[in-house]
């Protein structure tokens, strides 16, 4: 019995390791060792350190709470705004281990924590503005000084009023100069506090602002422009006349904006300077010689040869016409009634009133005209009926020469009217005492030089 147990047990153990060979090669297919429960708490526990870590580095962050289980990341809690929320989600992500992320973060709807961010932020700004004020009133310092350098600079006269031709040019020389000190104590002022790039932008800005401000006051600045152009070309002397756009008168001023004529009825003019730099202008008073036109009418079955003599004669010896240029007589224009005769005369205008000496011009042709029975006839019109066409020829053949009028020009003795300048002189002295009463705010000069 002994022998018996004794080989079973001998059997067994020679069977025993050629039992589980599919045992043995199962263990070969799996991965070696094991991962325990200690080891997975150990690496979620790392990982929601290290987001709390980062999450203590950033503001509006402290009422999130961060929990791991098996590599999923489960954020709760509140923040002051969605976007910073939604950031955490990005931010977690970046974590090593994180295999899912479970963002339940609101946007906290609290007013008190609200404000107090906003709160603490003014205070963080009041206390820069507090330590940034020593480094400020230096740049304002800097600034002030060469600003008040430049208004000192342009309050200076004589190098200002040498270099403009004008009064007017001389004050947008300083303006000019006080503008490009403003700049220089701005930059300087700006490059102290380390704020040059704002330059750039204020610039742009003003570039932007003063383009539309152009736009809007467009007619202002033309006529500003123009004001410039006439101050500096002066095609006009302050008591000329002259005639701009029809308007005729004496030059009374230029201004900054407009050009203001004394009409001869003693009424003011005033025409913007742009328009007076684009029309034409006719300056009667830039030569002392003008020339005067008057025109007469005379019968179909005048001699017309002996009529120019006549008035070429009588024009000659007024002692107002000048001999050069010479007086000039010629057959103008055949109208309904009477021959056209054009006379002109040359006077002395500084010395002869225009008005006066055409007037008398006139006068003594007409004069002249009667006393050699030149006809100067009057426009008629004749209505003749058929059956009186006949009687009308012999009694028109028959009919007796015309008289002289009664009080014609004949009575009027030559030479009794003075045509000395008396109301040219008298336009002048007004234009005067406007210019007195506004002296200063004229851009003119006699002195200029002329255009």
């Amino acid at each position: 019995m002994r022998r018996f147990i004794c080989s079973c047990l001998l059997m067994l153990a020679l069977a025993g390791p050629t039992l589980p060979q599919s045992a043995w090669a199962q263990d070969d297919d799996q991965p070696q060792g094991t991962i325990s429960i200690d080891d997975s708490a150990t690496r979620d526990a790392a990982i929601a350190t290290r987001i709390r870590e980062i999450l203590a580095q950033l503001d509006g962050y402290e009422d999130v709470t961060v929990t791991v289980s098996a590599g999923i990341v489960t954020l709760r809690g509140t923040t002051l705004d969605g976007p910073a929320a939604a950031r955490l989600t990005a931010l977690a992500g970046r974590v090593e281990g994180v295999v899912a992320i479970e963002n339940e973060v609101t946007e906290t709807t609290d007013v008190a924590k609200r404000l107090n961010p906003a709160a603490q932020r003014f205070m963080k700004r009041m206390q820069q503005v507090v330590a940034f004020l020593p480094l400020a009133g230096v740049a304002l310092g800097a600034f002030a000084a060469v600003v008040l350098a430049g208004f000192a600079l342009a309050r200076l006269r004589w190098p200002w009023d040498r270099l403009a031709p004008n009064a007017f040019i001389a004050d947008i020389y300083r303006q000019v100069i006080r503008l490009g000190f403003f700049v220089a104590g701005l930059v300087v002022a700006l490059d102290i506090l380390g704020a040059t790039a704002l330059l750039s932008t204020i610039l742009g800005a003003a570039g932007i602002i003063g383009l539309a401000i152009g736009f809007a006051v467009r007619d202002t600045v033309e006529n500003f422009i123009a004001s410039i152009m006439l101050s500096i070309r002066q095609p006009f002397r302050p008591n000329d006349t002259v005639e701009i756009g029809g308007d005729v008168g004496n030059v009374i001023r230029l201004t900054s904006r407009a050009t203001i004529l004394l009409s001869f009825d003693g009424n003011h003019i005033r025409i913007p300077n742009a328009t007076v730099f684009k029309s034409r202008i006719i300056n009667f008073t830039l030569n002392d010689e003008r020339r005067f036109t008057a025109d007469f009418g005379v019968a179909y079955d005048t001699d017309l040869l002996q009529a120019q003599k006549l008035a070429r004669e009588t024009l000659e010896a007024l002692p107002f016409v000048l001999e050069k240029p010479a007086v000039n007589v010629w057959i103008e224009d055949l109208g309904d009634s009477a021959v056209t005769l054009r006379c002109t005369a040359w006077i002395a205008q500084h010395n002869t009133s225009f008005v006066a000496a055409r007037s008398e011009a006139i006068r003594l042709v007409m004069a002249a005209f009667d006393t050699a029975g030149i006809v100067m006839p009057e426009p008629t019109v004749r209505v003749l009926r058929p059956d009186a066409a006949e009687a009308a020829e012999p009694a028109a053949q028959g009919a007796p020469p015309r008289s002289p009028r009664a009080g014609s020009a004949t009575a009027i003795a030559a030479g009794a009217i003075d045509v000395a300048a008396d109301m040219e002189h008298e336009l002048e002295a007004i234009v005067e005492d406007e210019r007195q009463t506004a002296r200063g705010k004229d851009l003119l000069r006699r002195e200029a030089p002329t255009e």
